[in-house]
Order: C-alpha cells, then sequence, then structure tokens
C-alpha cells in the first residue's frame, strides 16, 4: 500500500498550507507524499504539487488527481478538502496506512476508506464513536476520502457526467464501489474536522447551482425519492470493535 495524500486547493491559501503543515508535520519522512492541487484557484498557492489549467471543480480534480498519482505509483489516494484539520496524533500517513491494512484482513478490500468527523450535519453516521475502531457503511462523503486506484479502475472511473461540482458524486462513487464488492469504511482512529463550505459560501451562486445539479444527478442514478433511500442507507451501517 502506497497513499499519496492530495490538498485539493481552491479559496484561502492560508487554509490550504495550514493542513499541508499539519500532514508535513505528522509525517515528516513522507513530504514527498504529501502534495497540493492548486485547482486554477484565483488565490494560487505557491510550491503547488501541479496547477490545472482550469477549475474542474471537486468531481473533475479527483478524476484528474486519480489518473495522476496511478502514474506515479501509487496504489491509493487520500483526496482531501482544504478545510479540514485533523484530531488525532502523528502520524497521519503511517497510521492510515497501518490500520487500512489490519482491517482489510476482516473486511476483505477496501475501496473507499474515510475518517470519521469530530460532527457533522449531514452524515451522521460518519461521526466517530471511540467506543469502536471503525464501522462498515453504505457510502460515505468527501471531504477526506482514501481511494483504492484498483477500485476506481473496477468500477469504471468517477462518474461525474453533468455534475462537476461534486456534491453526490462522493455518495455515488463510494455505493458503486460497496456494489462491486470493496469494502466502505469510516475508521475512529483517525478523526477530522471539517469547517462544511467555508469556501463554497465565498462564491456567489454556487451552492445553489451545485444543489441543483447534485439533484439531478441524484435522481438519474438513484430515483426521484433518492433522499429517503439515502437515508435508510445511512442507517445500515455495522460496527467493529477490533481491527
Amino acid at each position: 500500500m502506497r497513499i499519496a495524500a492530495v490538498i485539493l486547493h481552491y479559496g484561502n491559501p492560508q487554509l490550504t498550507m495550514r493542513l499541508q503543515q499539519q500532514m508535513l508535520a505528522a509525517d515528516p519522512q513522507r513530504a514527498a507524499d504529501i502534495m497540493v492541487l492548486d485547482n486554477c484557484a484565483p488565490e494560487p498557492f505557491c510550491g503547488a504539487w501541479q496547477r490545472t489549467s482550469e477549475n474542474l471543480y471537486w468531481a473533475g480534480a479527483l478524476e484528474y488527481t486519480l489518473a495522476s498519482v496511478m502514474g506515479l505509483g501509487y496504489t491509493h489516494l487520500w483526496f482531501l478538502n482544504n478545510d479540514i484539520m485533523f484530531d488525532t496524533r502523528p502520524p497521519l500517513l503511517a497510521r492510515a496506512e497501518a490500520r487500512m491494512a489490519r482491517m482489510q484482513r476482516r473486511t476483505g478490500a477496501i475501496g473507499v476508506w474515510a475518517p470519521a468527523v469530530v460532527r457533522s450535519p449531514y452524515h451522521e453516521h460518519m461521526v466517530a464513536d471511540p467506543r469502536y475502531q471503525f464501522r462498515r457503511v453504505a457510502y460515505v462523503d468527501g471531504i477526506a476520502p482514501v481511494i483504492s486506484i484498483d477500485c476506481w479502475r473496477q468500477t469504471g472511473g468517477v462518474d461525474y457526467a453533468g455534475n462537476p461540482y461534486g456534491y453526490g458524486v462522493d455518495i455515488w462513487f463510494s455505493l458503486c464501489a460497496r456494489r462491486t464488492g470493496w469494502a466502505v469504511v469510516v475508521d475512529n482512529g483517525i478523526v477530522v474536522q471539517h469547517a462544511y463550505h467555508s469556501t463554497a459560501r465565498t462564491v456567489s451562486g454556487f451552492l445553489e447551482t451545485a444543489a441543483r445539479a447534485e439533484n439531478e444527478y441524484l435522481t438519474a442514478r438513484l430515483g426521484p425519492q433518492y433522499n429517503e433511500l439515502l437515508q435508510d442507507m445511512k442507517l445500515q451501517w455495522t460496527d467493529e470493535e477490533h481491527l
């Protein structure tokens, strides 16, 4: 297992730098594996690994980054929003790799892994529960997933037709991974805090545009009652006490 950690930069460079510095301090020997993708941000990020020629939005940037890190020989991509911070002691990359490897002995191959969150207004099945090691779930959100390159290839890539903004794409991708036979898990051993929509709120009209695209996208794939379906799936989890 070899994880590339890529922070998606758009918006405030200070947010991106704060997360980058936290990760570099946690895993100094893994500095080459911790990168920033500047998504053609209005405020460029100095020292970015790559800068795109246009705004790919979240979903397009995810597909682009998966292809890029595969070419560099990585087996997994940790795709990180820049408005998160870890609430877990170092190391981070090494800890994630070790925990995933141990989990896979219980779950089989993990397609999508995600850290637990301190709180979430949308996904209560991802809120950290220190009583358990990890949780098997139907889907995860996209604030900080680790995605297996093999899973991405097997599922046919990131399906974001009509919805590059990304809301809903994370859910659909992890549902597809699970339906293809890959495990989808939330890890209580690594926890993040997330400032929801901190960048999106700064772009006039973006949240409304993204919400319309998400509704059309999920309706096309899950039907008009997708909210009820996802609510049911959200509650279908299994907690595991041991790695």
